[in-house]
Order: structure tokens, then sequence, then C-alpha cells
């Protein structure tokens, strides 16, 4: 079996990763979704553990990334703010650019790897 290598990119506030590939595709379910709860069994993670990394990631900006509408009769709703829109196109666009910059490096530090 070939084994999969990532290059994973993380930004830092203090000791709490403030944005990183979990938050930013919990960030793309909730756009697709329009739900915490979805997101989350989209992702295969609990809305407490879902609602968490939310609330870690809007405590870490200037702006929230994520708006809540409470539910009820009329149901409620979650949706990324311009700030959440933002941070997922920055972020993929980092991704990408890093991935072409850095293409040769990273194939050869995975030909150091074990098979």
């Amino acid at each position: 079996m070939k084994s999969k290598v990532q290059f994973r990119l993380r930004i830092y506030r203090d000791d709490s990763i403030a944005i990183g590939p979990g938050k930013i595709a919990l960030l793309e379910a909730i756009a697709e979704t329009g739900s915490i709860s979805a997101a989350g069994r989209q992702l295969g993670m609990s809305y407490r553990r879902a609602w968490m990394l939310i609330d870690e990631m809007n405590k870490a900006l200037n702006s929230p990334a994520v708006s809540t509408a409470a539910g009820g009769s009329h149901g409620g709703g979650t949706a990324l703010t311009a700030v959440g829109e933002q941070i997922v196109k920055h972020y993929r666009a980092i991704e990408s650019t890093a991935r072409v910059a850095a293409a040769a490096d990273i194939t050869a530090l995975t030909r150091l790897l074990a098979q």
C-alpha cells in the first residue's frame, strides 16, 4: 500500500492553531451545508468538536469567521462571514503556491521516507 504524503500549513496564535487544515475543511463544510452540525457530520466529528474549533478560531480573529442564527420554529443556520470566506480563499491560495514552489524539495524529502 502506498502511503499518502502531505504538506500541511498551520498558522498559530500563541500555543493554539488559529488556522489549519481541519478548520479550513470545517469552514468549507459549513459554507456547503449551512450548518455546524451537518458540517461536523460530513467531516466525522461531533457538533461539540466542530463548535469548539469554530469558537477557537473566532477568538483568534479580529472578526468572526462564522455567524450563527439560533434555531427554533423557522430553523437556524450558520454561514461564513466575509472574513471566513477570505480565510478559506487565502489559505487555499497559499497551499497552491507552496505546492508549486516547493514541489522539487517536497519530492526530494518524500524520497527519503521509508516505504
